[in-house]
C-alpha cells in the first residue's frame, strides 16, 4: 500500500521556507531533524555581487534560521583588529578625551587578525598581540592665506585630523613581517576632530584583537542582513490587457 499524498499545506512546508510567526509544528513523514550530510549536499552559494567592501550572495538549500545564524556569526564572531587603548599625552581640542577615544575605536583597521594573539587578561602589550599607532597634530595659522580667507583648509594648517594621520609604529619584528602590507586605517578620510590655532592632539593608540560580541568596534561588517527570495506562481493565464495593467 502506497503512502497517501500529503496535504497541500504540509507539502508546501516540506519543500519551501515559509515566513510567519507561528511555531514550527511537526507533521507525519516530515523529518525536521538536522542532518550534516544532507546539509552539505543541499547547500549552494552563488555570488551575485562582489566589491572591495561588500558582497551579496544567494544561500540556497538551507532554512532561514541557518541564514540568520550566518548573519549573526559575521556580526559577532569573526575577529578583527581595533583600537582598544588610547593614551592621551595632550588634547586641547574641544572634544573630550573619552569621546575621542570612542571615535578612534570605531575606525576600521586594515590588519590580518590571524597574525595576532588575543590579549590575555593578565598580560601586557607585545608585538604578538598589539599594533601601536601614533597621532600628533597641531593647528596653526597659514601665513600664506589671504586675510579675508574663510575656508579653514586654506586659512589654517592641520585644521582637520583624519584617520590618515594615524602613523603606525612597528614593534619587534613587525616592520619586516608586515613590510608588504603595513597595518593602516581602511579609509584615509575619516574625520576624527577639527582643530583651530593653538589646539593640538598627541596620543598613542594600541590596537588589539577582538570580536563583535565584546564591542561593536570589532565587528567586521557595517551591515549584515538577509531576505527570503520570493517565488511567484501565476495561477491563471494573463491576457494582453491584464499584462499591460500589471506591468
Amino acid at each position: 500500500m502506497t503512502d497517501p499524498k500529503l496535504p497541500e499545506n504540509v507539502e508546501l512546508l516540506r519543500t519551501r521556507v515559509a515566513s510567519g510567526s507561528d511555531y514550527p509544528h511537526q507533521y507525519p513523514r516530515i523529518d525536521k531533524g538536522f542532518n550534516l550530510e544532507e546539509f552539505k549536499k543541499n547547500l549552494k552559494v552563488k555570488i551575485q555581487r562582489l566589491s572591495k567592501h561588500s558582497v551579496e550572495f544567494d544561500l540556497i538549500g538551507v532554512d532561514a534560521s541557518i541564514a540568520n545564524a550566518f548573519r549573526r556569526i559575521m556580526i559577532a564572531e569573526v575577529p578583527t583588529m581595533a583600537i582598544e587603548k588610547v593614551y592621551v599625552m595632550n588634547n586641547t581640542s574641544i572634544i573630550q578625551d573619552e569621546v575621542v577615544a570612542h571615535r578612534l575605536g570605531l575606525i576600521p583597521i586594515l590588519a590580518d587578525p590571524n597574525e595576532f594573539d588575543y590579549m590575555a587578561e593578565d598580560g601586557g602589550p607585545t608585538d604578538l598581540n598589539t599594533l601601536v599607532f601614533r597621532l600628533k597634530k597641531k593647528c596653526e595659522f597659514n601665513p600664506e592665506a589671504s586675510p579675508d580667507e574663510t575656508d579653514p583648509h586654506k586659512k589654517y594648517i592641520n585644521s582637520y585630523v583624519y584617520s590618515k594621520d594615524l602613523i603606525w609604529e612597528p614593534k619587534g619584528n613587525q616592520e619586516e613581517k608586515f613590510a608588504a602590507n603595513p597595518p593602516r586605517p581602511v579609509h584615509d578620510d575619516i574625520v576624527i576632530a577639527k582643530l583651530r590655532p593653538g589646539q593640538e592632539m598627541e596620543m598613542e593608540l594600541h590596537c588589539q584583537k577582538g570580536v563583535g560580541r565584546e564591542h561593536a568596534k570589532w565587528s567586521p561588517v557595517a551591515t549584515a542582513s538577509y531576505r527570503l527570495l520570493p517565488e511567484i506562481t501565476i495561477l491563471e493565464p494573463i491576457t494582453d490587457g491584464q499584462g499591460s495593467q500589471s506591468s
